[in-house]
């Protein structure tokens, strides 16, 4: 008889803890890689709603986004990456939240083209909430904030729709594989 070793008050076994480690590190390695300036507001909301998504329907649980999120914001402010400081922690558990919400409304999310689509966009315009904190934090004047963060949604929604549009096939070839749980058994 063998046993699963459990994590997080029994919330998650080795295979799904290892899983959602998984998406964490690819949101920070992507992260770090995108450092680059592409002039681009949003770029980095592609990965971010993807590996989201994909720890979602991976591990098909609440709350597997939201630690994923925590995990992937608290590494990116220990390593520096990004101006805000201690509120780019704020930008991934936002959008993880909207994750592990949309999944517990509509658990087969995943594997829908539409649904994915709504939950990037969503998911990618909470980004707004930290623009709008950090814009008024510098002193800027409202209308410049009020552009400023209306360009920036629009961008970073434009790329969390992108990623997300990869989230079904990939769901369905790996559950075609059984290489993750079926929604449909």
């Amino acid at each position: 008889m063998t046993r699963d070793i459990r994590f997080l008050g029994r919330r998650f076994t080795l295979r799904e803890a290892l899983l959602l480690g998984f998406c964490a590190t690819f949101i920070v390695l992507t992260r770090a890689a995108l450092r680059l300036h592409f002039s681009l507001p949003g770029h980095s909301m592609f990965f971010l709603t993807f590996f989201l998504l994909m720890a979602r329907g991976c591990v098909p649980k609440i709350g597997a986004a939201t630690l994923v999120g925590v995990i992937s914001g608290l590494v990116c402010m220990l390593l520096g990456m990004a101006k805000l400081g201690p509120l780019i922690v704020a930008n991934f558990i936002l959008p993880a939240m909207v994750v592990d919400l949309a999944g517990f409304a509509y658990p087969r999310m995943v594997r829908s083209y539409i649904a994915c689509l709504l939950v990037g966009v969503i998911a990618s315009a909470t980004k707004g909430v930290t623009g709008i904190l950090l814009d008024y934090l510098m002193g800027m004047d409202p209308d410049v904030v009020v552009r400023h963060v209306f360009i920036a949604t629009i961008a970073s929604a434009i790329f969390g729709a992108l990623g997300a549009f990869m989230v079904p096939p990939v769901i369905r070839r790996l559950q075609a594989n059984d290489l993750i749980p079926s929604s449909e058994r």
